[in-house]
């Protein structure tokens, strides 16, 4: 056996790994929402009025937050510890259940940010599976561990740095995301986030392995250069980055959708309402998505995926400065409008326009997740559509 083929079946073993990982905590999410649904339903069973009582929650919620949007952020606390002064019987909200929670009948309203009841199951925090959980944490780390031998040996199979075309890039990506991943559940498992993170390194390291793959060899003359190291290695670190942080905005906006007790399944439709019918039981605010009670609130969420953009922003930075510098040494130009280039620079553009918006205008929620989503997409075309459909000087795929 070659040092080549030994690299592959390194990287056969961490797709393998990943797959547990992937298994486990989509268990873990599994084992959350049967347990969820069963409280439901019991809620349901032995007290009707919870419902009614956490759908009252989410209204006085979204009242507390409409508020404290409007006046300063000092202004917004007084407002929110108000509320549950205000929700005595001299002036309970019309439609608002009295006579429990406190002796003037009002309850506590709950405080603004906070995460709420989304329905009756969301009253007590949901039941993990630690098993699956360890089970995930331990293979996420063997396959990081197998991916980074495997790299390495086709580094050595190939005697350059193994980033010359769409295999090494996809599995050196997958290695870093993985890093990543691990990095950010250190303290405390997100498995949606993991389930989503280990869901496209799984499909990338499958499509490396029987679409991307190469034998290892040397390089043409263009890319025997340092740069190769440089320019590649921060455009891979910033990929995987981003894939982590696309991850975190797809929670965010659920986990912001079940905050504010809302979701588009709930209100009829103009058209299609069948269908709507249909998945309603697969709205937010429903059961099934009572997982999201174990996962930070959309703030913190919000805030971890603008911290990891930022990070990969600079990155990318770096990525399109330093092919710039490489292509003038190398065609004796900074900038010719190769697809590559372009896709490179239509990628920094969105989300230099997300981390401005985030920054200075103020977005933030939904809008500033969608500003990812657009962003990432943009990335993985960049990678895959200008490699194998455009053709042009930054065309290396090796296929």
């Amino acid at each position: 056996m070659t040092t080549g083929d030994l690299s592959t079946l390194l990287v056969w073993g961490a797709a393998t790994a990943l797959t547990i990982a992937l298994i486990a905590y989509s268990v873990d999410l599994a084992r959350i929402t049967e347990q969820s649904q069963r409280r439901a339903l019991r809620a349901v069973v032995e007290a009707p009025g919870a419902v009614q009582e956490a759908r009252a929650a989410q209204a006085t919620r979204a009242q507390a937050d409409v508020a404290a949007a409007q006046v300063p952020t000092q202004v917004a606390a007084t407002v929110g510890a108000g509320v549950g002064t205000a929700g005595g019987a001299a002036s309970a909200p019309a439609g608002r259940p009295t006579g429990a929670g406190g002796p003037a009948g009002g309850g506590a309203a709950p405080v603004v940010g906070s995460r709420s009841a989304g329905a009756a199951g969301d009253l007590e925090e949901p039941i993990r599976s630690a098993r699956a959980e360890g089970i995930a944490r331990t293979t996420t780390y063997l396959s990081v561990v197998l991916l980074l031998a495997g790299i390495v040996l086709r580094g050595v199979a190939a005697g350059r740095w193994p980033t010359a075309n769409m295999y090494e890039f996809t599995i050196v990506g997958t290695f870093v995301a993985l890093v990543v991943l691990a990095l950010v559940q250190r303290r405390r498992v997100l498995a949606f986030v993991g389930v989503l993170v280990t869901g496209i390194g799984v499909l990338a390291l499958v499509l490396a392995l029987n679409a991307f793959f190469v034998q290892a060899d040397a390089v043409q003359p263009a890319l025997q250069s340092y740069w190769l190291v440089i320019h590649v290695g921060v455009a891979i670190s910033a990929t995987g980055v981003f894939t982590v942080a696309f991850a975190a905005a797809v929670v965010q906006v659920l986990q912001d959708g079940r905050e504010q007790g809302r979701s588009r399944l709930e209100r009829p439709w103009t058209r299609a309402d069948g269908l709507r019918r249909a998945l309603l039981g697969w709205r937010v605010t429903g059961p099934r998505f009572a997982w999201l009670r174990t996962m930070p609130s959309a703030r913190e969420l919000e805030a971890l995926s603008f911290r990891l953009n930022a990070v990969a922003f600079v990155l990318w930075t770096l990525t399109l400065i330093g092919g710039a510098i490489w292509a003038e040494d190398a065609w004796g130009r900074y900038w010719g409008w190769d697809p590559k280039e372009v896709g490179t620079f239509v990628a920094w553009v969105v989300y230099a326009a997300y981390l401005h918006a985030r920054t200075t205008r103020g977005w933030s929620g939904r809008r500033a997740a969608y500003f990812v989503y657009v962003g990432y997409a943009v990335v993985l075309a960049n990678f895959t559509l200008v490699n194998l459909v455009v053709s042009g000087k930054h065309s290396y795929s090796g296929l």
